[in-house]
């Protein structure tokens, strides 16, 4: 988990809806996936961290039933390095079916952009295959290579995805956008899209760079809000 910032950044704004405005958090993913928020699962505590608190990681959200999946996660992706941390985890009905949120939250551009960081003699090989696989079941048009920067931890979160897919655990990928957060009160230079508009000309280049097409299964369960830091939310069409 990461330093969160008082009155700024990504991890606080989603704390803020999932604490003061669920209904309108829950309101704009219902309106994206077409299902019903049943519930926000909570996190662990963590004594040691800053917060006290912990993310959930990797495949940790997954109960007693699902045994068998979390050992065959061992074989897809490296368990040392930095784990997926998913920024909020709940429970949707669609249909007659239950299925995991998995989210994703950013505040500003900067935040989309990440490299691999795991080695040829760690992790980094196992990671390539994992790419590999995706961009061959889901027919992108990418190179595995160009999935490890710059756009990793977006990459990385649909390699969870379509391993979810494959095992037959019904699963969304949601991406929170905030959109007006204020550049000032970071300790660094970021850009802070105030609109929906200026978040799409980000993501359109990213989805190109990774190949994406838009029609395949595993595209269609990833979803796309966009949520003002104050104010009512407003919702784009996923891409």
């Amino acid at each position: 988990m990461g330093i969160m910032g008082h009155g700024y950044g990504s991890e606080f704004h989603l704390l803020r809806y999932l604490g003061y405005h669920r209904g309108d958090l829950n309101r704009a993913i219902e309106q994206q996936t077409g299902g019903r928020v049943l519930d926000w699962r909570d996190f662990g505590f963590d004594p040691r961290g800053k917060h006290l608190d912990a993310e959930w990681k990797g495949l940790d959200f997954l109960g007693p039933d699902f045994e068998g999946v979390k050992t065959a996660w061992e074989g897809f992706w490296p368990q040392t390095g930095n784990v997926q941390n998913w920024d909020a985890v709940g429970l949707l009905q669609a249909d007659s079916y239950i299925e995991f949120i998995l989210v994703e939250a950013k505040a500003h551009l900067e935040e989309v952009r990440s490299d691999c960081g795991a080695h040829e003699d760690g992790g980094l090989p196992m990671i390539r295959k994992a790419f590999a696989k995706t961009i061959a079941a889901h027919g992108f048009k990418a190179d595995p290579e160009k999935w490890l920067r710059p756009y990793y931890q977006y990459a990385n979160r649909l390699a969870t995805l379509h391993y979810l897919i494959q095992h037959n655990v019904l699963s969304r990928l949601v991406c929170v956008y905030f959109t007006g957060d204020d550049a000032t009160r970071y300790k660094w230079h970021v850009l802070c899209p105030q609109n929906e508009q200026e978040w799409n000309a980000c993501l359109r280049e990213m989805d190109k760079h990774l190949g994406m097409t838009g029609s395949s299964e595993l595209q269609q369960r990833v979803h796309r809000v966009f949520l003002p830091v104050g104010g009512q939310a407003s919702e784009g069409p996923d891409e």
